[in-house]
């Protein structure tokens, strides 16, 4: 296990910088930089679709007779022009740009960010207890229901319970989740109907200066509704999953040996079978939480306003804030790369016939 640990260490390497390149490469390709973005600003103006930035230096030229690679630059100082280059990085050609970041995101060390003014690291350190909550509890209560509900289906298999269960979570996993977080609001947060539960926010204001039972009461009815939209669409495809590994093992000798010896229903259910069906589902706990942390909660973080990573992201790739992009880039894939790892090692110990080193060998 352990040389096996260190051959994915080691391709974690590769993979994670042929992330990084494509992604570099394809951002720098796409219009309106971050120079553009702030031109925009000092005019006033929205910046044009069709701007795009090299970052060599060479849109400058020719600005004294009118002509600006920076379409809304024109009428600007071409020093100031040069000027912001340099405060941005564009001085230099794409490919040192790019050595230079990842020389110091091996340390990591993400820089400042070009519009909020401050460092990347502490802005994703603030957004980051808001995103691990939407993520944690909605895997947890998925999980919690999931399984034991996989596991009645799979002992009812075909009855109506089976059936009109199937119905209800095929439903929940064809219904967007921002659209239940848009019916939640209606019914419970001051919609049309009651006014329940808190429309924003992780928890109140005053937060702070509340005594402890009373900041966990807040937590919790702040996150209600949020996890309540995340969790609904989530059910179907664990459920399916328990209940289907549930269905395979129960058919397998060792099941109808165990019920040969008299052992209760319960007892082959949860002390035979129980431990081989429930290896896909409990290996695959690092990833479905990664899932949720990452990509699954940013349409939730904008409906109920959690200023988590999800919405961070998003603005930044709407202003270009390539800082926090390619941090939060850098971050979200070194993190995917290890739950990876983690997943598979999961595997190998809940079940000793799984040998990742033999079968590469």
């Amino acid at each position: 296990m352990i040389a096996y640990a260190i051959r994915r260490i080691l391709l974690m390497v590769p993979t994670l910088l042929a992330i990084m390149v494509v992604n570099f490469f394809i951002v720098q390709a796409a219009p309106g930089g971050p120079i553009q973005q702030m031109v925009a600003k000092l005019k006033g103006s929205d910046i044009a679709a069709t701007e795009r930035i090299t970052g060599t230096g060479s849109e400058v030229k020719g600005q004294a007779s009118g002509d600006s690679g920076y379409r809304g630059a024109r009428g600007l100082d071409p020093a100031f022009i040069k000027e912001l280059e340099k405060q941005y990085g564009f001085d230099k050609p794409p490919l040192e740009r790019f050595l230079l970041m990842m020389k110091r995101y091996l340390t990591f060390d993400f820089g400042n960010s070009f519009f909020r003014d401050r460092r990347v690291v502490e802005l994703i350190a603030d957004k980051l207890p808001v995103s691990i909550s939407i993520g944690l509890w909605t895997t947890l209560i998925t999980y919690l229901v999931s399984i034991p509900l996989g596991i009645r289906k799979a002992v009812r298999d075909g009855s109506r319970f089976d059936v009109w269960t199937s119905g209800v979570i095929i439903f929940g996993y064809a219904v967007p989740s921002f659209l239940f977080a848009v019916l939640l609001i209606v019914l419970f947060a001051g919609g049309s109907y009651w006014s329940i539960f808190p429309l924003r926010g992780l928890v109140s204001d005053n937060w702070a200066s509340l005594p402890w039972p009373d900041r966990i009461l807040d937590y919790f009815w702040h996150i209600a509704l949020p996890i309540t939209a995340l969790v609904i669409g989530g059910f179907a495809t664990l459920t399916m999953l328990t209940k289907n590994s549930f269905l395979d093992e129960v058919n397998k000798q060792y099941v109808l040996t165990a019920r040969a010896k008299g052992l209760t229903e319960r007892r082959v259910l949860y002390g035979h079978v129980f431990r081989n069906a429930m290896l896909l589902v409990v290996a695959g706990f690092p990833a479905a939480f990664i899932g949720i942390l990452f990509t699954g909660s940013l349409l939730i973080e904008v409906i109920f306003s959690l200023d988590g990573l999800g919405l961070l992201g998003f603005e930044a790739a709407i202003n270009r804030d390539y800082p926090i992009m390619f941090a939060t880039l850098y971050v979200f894939t070194l993190i995917g790369l290890v739950l990876k790892l983690i997943s598979d090692l999961t595997y190998m110990m809940i079940d000793p016939r799984i040998d990742f080193e033999r079968r590469a060998a």
